[in-house]
């Protein structure tokens, strides 16, 4: 299992209601489904590894 690490997340109010919304549809929990959409949003960016690219690391980049 990947190495965890927990914070606190400050966010307001209308946007932690969107990603609930969000992840009730796509029937995750409000954690996998932020980690989701930021694991998405990196690899988008190029500040992850694609899918099915070697990332050099060991760290899985599952969600589970």
């Amino acid at each position: 299992m990947a190495n965890r690490k927990s914070f606190a997340l400050r966010i307001d109010a209308k946007t932690l209601e969107a990603m609930q919304r969000w992840a009730k549809d796509d029937l995750r929990s409000l954690n996998a489904q932020i980690e989701f959409v930021l694991r998405d949003a990196m690899r988008k960016s190029g500040r992850l590894p694609k899918p099915g690219e070697s990332s050099g690391s060991e760290e899985s980049d599952s969600i589970g």
